[in-house]
């Protein structure tokens, strides 16, 4: 008989967008340390792979005013996940960290660190930016173009690496064995002399009980695919649809051998959201609800400027759709990935607006859309099961809509359907994140 392909589960902290419903009276701190560790310990309850955490290095601004609920705070991921390692037992532990805003010794050795301390459960999320508004706050600014931010990526990655493989995996024993003095090829020396980086010297720790790191990588753009196909582990990304799922997956995975890499050596996991019910019909309205507390006034009216780059705050959110052509000739929104062709996008949404009579916050509802699953537990375990045995992903990392209880009734509810379809573990059967993610 064979085996049915099996389920990677993550669980992605809510953070600060649009997906979180922050009116909620539910809805708790995202800088208290109880809520990150009440997710964390949901998710390990679950028996999910890993935990994630995205970043922020500036607040987003729109016209220069600051929106999006960011004022609330955005904490360094990689201190939570320290202090996190301490109250979760098996969880692996991913923070978004940034390769062009960091350095490749002092990052490495900080992962290292935190591979260190949580036994090998330590994940990174390699993103890259060239906004210059992002960099103001670096002193580098924002110098690099499109194409190299992926090249200092991949150098950096590179380098991580090698850091984190230059000590012998029996140096430790040696030193332990031998006296106080390690031999002198048990630490491997790392020379360096590339395009972004030049190091000379040697790394202050020993490979961790998973060897290095996981590598995480977010993107959907042709560098961003490639990039994973070279070098990440796991590739997060947007597609939650069945058919889309499958392009992508077909495209991601067809690019592997180049690299010398096996399709399973490289994990594909969508961000993805949920409503339940107890009927297919509350499921709907739940979805419907969570839809509109996520779109305020406020935000359909933000939605609305980023595309058509004017200032719209006059206009009622609940009505309709204003004569008004969008200003091409810049763009408003500074600190979020650019809207490529503006023009098409208001074409797009205004043929919308007009052939379902929708207003102006009904239109904003329609085209940011987060609910991927909606229905009973039954039947949300079964699309989860579905998208992975057609391989469209092989899993999912969740985004609860509710801080930090968002995750509960996706735990109590649909992963035991899961492990009773015989797709989910019932309990973790390694250590390390490696061996949770069944990766070489």
């Amino acid at each position: 008989m064979t085996s049915r392909r099996q389920v990677h589960l993550a669980a992605h902290f809510p953070g600060v967008n649009n997906t979180t419903v922050w009116t909620d009276p539910r809805s708790g701190s995202q800088i208290d340390f109880a809520s990150f560790a009440h997710l964390a310990r949901t998710a390990e309850r679950g028996r999910f792979d890993f935990f994630f955490l995205a970043e922020g290095l500036r607040l987003r601004e729109l016209k220069g005013r600051i929106h999006d609920l960011d004022v609330l705070g955005r904490p360094e991921a990689l201190t939570v996940l320290s202090a996190l390692a301490a109250v979760t037992d098996r969880l692996g532990l991913a923070g978004t960290v940034n390769a062009t805003f960091n350095e490749p010794y002092e990052l490495a050795r900080r992962l290292s660190t935190l591979d260190h301390l949580s036994d090998g459960r330590a994940a990174w999320n390699v993103v890259t930016t060239s906004d210059a508004f992002t960099g103001e706050n670096f002193r580098r600014g924002g110098y690099l173009d499109r194409a190299d931010r992926y090249e200092r990526a991949a150098e950096f990655v590179r380098l991580s690496r090698e850091l984190w493989d230059s000590w012998k995996p029996d140096a430790i024993l040696a030193y332990q064995s031998e006296g106080r003095f390690l031999r002198q090829d048990a630490i491997g020396a790392v020379e360096h002399r590339g395009t972004h980086f030049s190091i000379e010297g040697r790394f202050t720790l020993p490979r961790s009980p998973q060897g290095r790191p996981v590598i995480i990588q977010a993107g959907d753009s042709g560098e961003g695919r490639e990039f994973a196909a070279a070098h990440a582990d796991v590739i997060f990304t947007g597609h939650g649809s069945l058919e889309d799922g499958k392009r992508f997956y077909a495209d991601v995975k067809g690019r592997l051998a180049k690299y010398g890499r096996e399709p399973h050596q490289l994990k594909i996991m969508p961000g993805v959201t949920f409503a339940l019910g107890d009927t297919e019909e509350e499921a709907a309205e739940n979805a419907a609800a969570i839809r509109r507390h996520q779109v305020g006034p406020q935000t359909a009216i933000a939605f609305l400027e980023q595309v058509w780059g004017r200032d719209m705050s006059a206009y009622d959110p609940d009505g309709p759709l204003p004569d008004v052509g969008p200003d091409l000739s810049e763009g408003v929104s500074q600190g979020r990935v650019a809207i490529k062709d503006r023009g098409a996008v208001a074409a797009k949404w205004r043929a919308m607006a007009e052939e379902k009579n929708l207003t102006i916050r009904e239109l904003v509802i329609e085209v940011t859309g987060r609910q991927t699953f909606i229905g009973t537990p039954r039947t949300v375990a079964r699309l989860i099961d579905e998208h992975v045995r057609e391989e469209a992903a092989d899993g999912f990392i969740l985004v609860p809509h509710l801080t930090p209880g968002g995750l509960d009734e996706f735990v109590d509810r649909v992963v035991p359907l899961l492990q009773e379809r015989g797709v989910f573990r019932t309990d973790y059967t390694g250590a390390t994140l490696r061996e949770h993610l069944e990766l070489s």
